[in-house]
Parts: structure tokens; C-alpha cells; sequence
């Protein structure tokens, strides 16, 4: 290996234009964070006009598990239904307006990119919000539900009668499918970095040992719960998907191989050796 990754990743950062004044660099920042704000909260106001949908959407999971507890929900604050529906709007705001604040932070965080470069931003937006999407809906149908049902058997257990807040469950099933959500960006992280050059195929087979430890670090921070059934659940996807991602990044990087080699063939086209 000519250079280590750290190497890659302080190389990239050198601006392929004149470099710009540090004042500059806040002015984009100011303007990133504009349009996330004005994404976000578009998405918002849609998401908090049908918060009755959200909310039906929200409880099925604990329907499944008991009807009767889902339907008894009880609510300790005068304002709660005005704040959690803020909290839940919020939520919801982030999954609806994910493409675009995902397209807005790589538009600013990637800025040594070329005009043809910048084109890999619109399908690497879409195929994140894809695995996004996918993330949310294996917690939501899959993880969810099973993780619902430990804690209810485990409290009853123990002789106790679980009795739930309407705040403490929809922070609690919110953050959880965005959680797994975040969690299924991996193949995307990893393959914008083999783009850029700032990791190779072999650093992803080599730092496997270590990229399994951060995974399950990852997937014990991101999780809700501090159970080793859910922190599997999250991390044993998480991994398979960087095991996809070592196997796009191969066929990408043999991709771009072949693209220069055409390039250079056109550039400097062999010469004519006939007599």
C-alpha cells in the first residue's frame, strides 16, 4: 500500500481549487445548515398536519403486543399533546426530509469534488435513503415488536405491572427506528470514502477485526436499550452490510480502474507500428 488511509484522508481535504478564505468556509456552512433547516421544516408542518396517522402508525407495534396497554396510554403533562406531537413531527420531519438534508451535508463536507464527481451525489442520496428507509423498516416490523415484548415480559416477571407513558413509549419507538436507520447508512459512508480515494478495498479487508468491534460499539450507543439481544440485532445487519460494502467497494474500484485505463488509451492512443 503506497500510503495509509490517515494519508488519503488529509490529501483529500487539500482543495483541487484556489482554497477559500475561512470566512467563506462559514458562509457555506451558513447556508448548509439554511436549507437543512428549511427541509426539515417543511417536512415538519406535513408531518405534524397528520399526526393523527402518525400516531395510529406509532402504536401499532404495542397493539400487537397488548391492545389494551396500547389503548391506555397514559399522559402525566397538560401540554403533552401539543409537545409530543412537536416531538414526533420532528421525527418524522427527519425520514421525509432525509434525501435532502443527506444531498445538502455532502454538497458542503465534500467540496474537493469535480463537476462530473458531484454527479455520483444524486444516486448516492437516493440509495441512502433507500438503506435508510430499509433500516427503519427492519426496527419497525422486525426488532421492534420483539424488543416490546422482552421488556413487557421481563417487568411482569419481576411482578410488575408495566404501566407506560405516552411520552416515555413514542420517544422510546422513535428513536429507535431512526436509530437502525442511521445504522443502514454504512454501505453508503463506505463507498463515497473508495470514491474519494481516502480508502481502498484491501483497508476495508484488513481493518475487518476492528470495523466488527466499532460496529457493536456503534450499535450499543445507537440502541435505546442497553440489552444484548437488541444491540445484536442491530449490529449482526450492520456488519453484513459492511461485508456488501467491501464487495461494491471491490467492484467499484475495478470500475474506476478500467474507466482510467480507457481514459489514458484515448489520451495517448498506442502508436502505429505497421511498415
Amino acid at each position: 500500500m503506497s500510503s495509509s488511509w490517515k494519508k488519503r484522508l488529509f490529501d483529500f481535504r487539500e482543495m483541487r481549487d484556489e482554497p477559500k478564505p475561512f470566512l467563506d468556509h462559514l458562509e457555506d456552512l451558513r447556508g448548509m445548515l439554511i436549507k437543512m433547516a428549511i427541509a426539515l421544516g417543511i417536512a415538519m408542518v406535513l408531518s405534524f398536519l397528520g399526526r393523527t396517522l402518525l400516531f395510529d402508525i406509532i402504536q401499532a407495534p404495542l397493539m400487537a403486543v397488548d391492545a389494551e396497554r396500547a389503548e391506555n396510554l397514559q399522559s402525566l403533562g397538560v401540554v403533552d399533546s401539543f409537545s409530543i406531537s412537536l416531538e414526533l413531527a420532528f421525527y418524522a420531519g427527519i425520514i421525509l426530509s432525509f434525501p435532502a438534508l443527506l444531498f445538502f451535508l455532502a454538497e458542503f463536507v465534500l467540496p474537493a469534488l469535480n463537476a462530473s464527481e458531484r454527479k455520483h451525489l444524486y444516486p448516492a442520496a437516493t440509495v441512502g435513503f433507500g438503506l435508510f428507509l430499509a433500516g427503519v423498516a427492519f426496527a419497525y416490523f422486525v426488532v421492534l415488536p420483539q424488543t416490546l415484548v422482552f421488556f413487557y415480559k421481563d417487568a411482569e416477571s419481576l411482578g410488575w405491572k408495566p404501566t407506560w407513558t405516552v411520552r416515555e413509549y413514542y420517544s422510546f419507538t422513535t428513536q429507535f427506528v431512526i436509530a437502525f436507520g442511521l445504522a443502514f447508512e454504512l454501505p453508503v459512508v463506505v463507498l463515497l470514502l473508495v470514491k474519494m480515494g481516502i480508502l481502498e478495498t484491501a483497508d476495508l479487508r484488513r481493518l475487518r477485526p476492528q470495523a466488527f468491534i466499532v460496529v457493536m460499539i456503534f450499535a450499543a450507543v445507537l440502541t435505546p436499550t442497553t440489552d444484548m439481544v437488541t444491540m445484536l440485532l442491530m449490529g449482526v445487519p450492520m456488519y453484513g452490510l459492511y461485508e456488501i460494502s467491501i464487495l461494491a467497494a471491490s467492484i467499484t474500484q475495478k470500475r474506476v480502474t478500467r474507466e482510467d485505463v480507457l481514459a489514458i488509451e484515448d489520451t495517448h492512443p498506442p502508436e502505429n507500428n505497421d511498415i
